[in-house]
């Protein structure tokens, strides 16, 4: 009942006339940006970061919380119309979505994203709304050593479970510690690899990470490797009788609701995220079906859409019950979050229901009507989504390019901040070429001076016995965890690659549009 009546204030707060126009703002700017071919969720939360600045703490956290809902769907609209995921938990959309779009129903395939992405993103804010605070009770009981128990959990899980190989997830693990690192060590006083440049004093920004590493070096590898010429986007139909129809809705809402049961809990634990969740849901409704459906399957079954596209945006949902709870990111998209919540000097975690309810039920109240906002946006608007598409690369790219730059120099109006991104993003193509994930550096940089805190305070408390960091029965539990976490993990990305490796399941022309290099050996 303390969750309804909080989520009551929420609602209050989040329908104030400036803050729903934050929400509007977000949720539309956030699926244009996504809709383009190439842009991830990942990329669009940390190009759109330095919309941010200039609101308050909950106007900018709203905003950006529309931004990460409309981000997440834009998704579709590409793998759809356009046979090209910007991420590979777009793959799966494609498959069934861009034959239905072939066949003359591009329509129906964009309806049942939006409206499973709507059911999905709703009843895993439910769920959210009644998890969350619970979980936040009982960490906050939580001492320095069980901090950093979750913390060496996250790290080691974000390493070994992002990528298709554990030594390149831990490489790029380590290089975000370093960036961490960088600046003025709190205790002593005395700096550490700034080679005596004073505007490395305070550190790197994680936000000149993030968006170095996925709108600087993602556009710069995406760009790299896109095909010349005029992009062809197949026309949708316009009409209401184009969209679902009453068999289609039949047909529908039980994937809807298994996409949503497979996704929110796979969100909540960094064991592959939202691509694993997709390409089981994908394989339960194949394994499902019967009679015609089981044929259309490869032919573009709607079940195809519906399902992966809810376990998509459900795993979305479920990503933050342990970013608010715990502090703890699961995915890229969660570690840009994050450094969105520092830029206010607020850190997530279980203290943040405590010490500053307002802003974090305004924040979920939020997600209720940025849901609702997706689904009134995208029904209408798909013809001008088609639109946005054609945008020529070259000024996609460069704009891209110039928006990242802005935003880094407006952090401290330095240009030494440009040139630390300019190179993070030299970083992050080369990383993306030769096959390392760079989800992990953006973790690193973020929770890495996070860990340096809890374990000095550890060894404070302890008088410097390594013992003390496994002396509580929850640090104890936490890395009992660590090794049934990380074995589930690789057992989720086991069964994906099975799947994505069934000649009936996924085209090769689907995972190539996405698929990383692997790299030289």
């Amino acid at each position: 009942m303390d969750s309804l009546n909080a989520l009551l204030e929420g609602f209050a707060t989040a329908l104030q006339p400036q803050y729903l126009l934050y929400a509007f703002f977000g949720v539309f700017i956030g699926t244009a940006v996504g809709v383009l071919p190439g842009i991830g969720p990942a990329m669009t939360v940390a190009l759109l970061l330095p919309l941010t600045y200039t609101l308050d703490a909950t106007g900018a956290l709203i905003l950006f919380a529309g931004i990460y809902y409309g981000a997440m769907y834009g998704g579709s609209t590409t793998s759809i119309l356009l046979n090209t995921p910007g991420e590979s938990a777009s793959i799966v959309t494609a498959l069934e979505g861009h034959k239905m779009a072939k066949a003359g129903r591009g329509a129906a395939a964009l309806a049942t994203a939006a409206i499973g992405s709507f059911v999905a993103g709703t009843v895993a804010t439910v769920l959210l709304t009644f998890l969350a605070p619970t979980l936040a009770q009982l960490a906050v009981q939580l001492g320095p050593a069980d901090y950093f128990a979750l913390i060496v959990v996250a790290f080691l899980t974000v390493g070994a479970l992002l990528g298709s190989s554990v030594s390149r997830g831990m490489t790029s693990l380590g290089l975000g510690l370093l960036l961490g690192l960088v600046g003025t060590e709190v205790l002593s006083g005395q700096q550490r690899y700034t080679f005596g440049v004073p505007a490395l004093a305070d550190g790197i920004d994680v936000v000149l990470i993030a968006v170095g590493l996925f709108a600087i070096g993602e556009s710069l590898y995406v760009a790299s490797r896109m095909r010349h010429g005029p992009v062809q986007v197949i026309p949708v139909t316009r009409g209401w009788r184009n969209y679902l129809s009453g068999k289609d809705l039949r047909r529908s809402w039980k994937p809807w609701l298994r996409g949503t049961a497979i996704g929110f809990p796979i969100g909540t634990i960094p064991a592959g995220g939202a691509d694993v969740a997709t390409f089981l849901s994908y394989a339960t409704e194949r394994r499902l079906a019967r009679g015609p459906a089981k044929a259309e399957f490869g032919r573009g079954a709607i079940e195809g859409v519906a399902g992966p596209e809810s376990a998509n945006n459900a795993a979305a949902a479920g990503v933050l019950v342990p970013l608010l709870t715990l502090g703890l990111p699961t995915t890229a998209t969660a570690a840009i979050i994050i450094s969105a919540f520092q830029s206010y000097g607020i850190r997530p975690g279980p203290l943040l229901f405590e010490n500053q309810p307002e802003l974090v039920w305004a924040l979920i109240a939020s997600l209720y009507i940025g849901n609702v906002l997706l689904i009134v946006l995208n029904l209408p608007l798909v013809g001008m989504w088609a639109k946005v598409l054609q945008i020529p690369r070259p000024y996609l790219y460069a704009g891209i390019l110039a928006f990242a730059g802005l935003g880094a120099y407006a952090l401290r109006f330095n240009i030494v901040d440009i040139l630390i991104l300019l190179v993070i993003g030299v970083v992050g193509f080369l990383m993306r070429r030769y096959g390392y994930p760079v989800a992990p550096m953006v973790v690193g940089g973020i929770l890495g001076p996070m860990a340096e805190e809890q374990l000095r305070k550890a060894m404070a408390i302890s008088q410097g016995d390594i013992l003390y960091l496994v002396h509580s029965p929850f640090a104890i539990f936490a890395y009992s965890a660590l090794a049934v976490i990380i074995a589930t993990g690789l057992w989720l990305k086991r069964r994906k690659a099975k799947i994505e490796a069934s000649p009936k399941l996924v085209p090769t022309s689907a995972i190539s549009a996405i698929e990383e290099p692997k790299g030289r050996r």
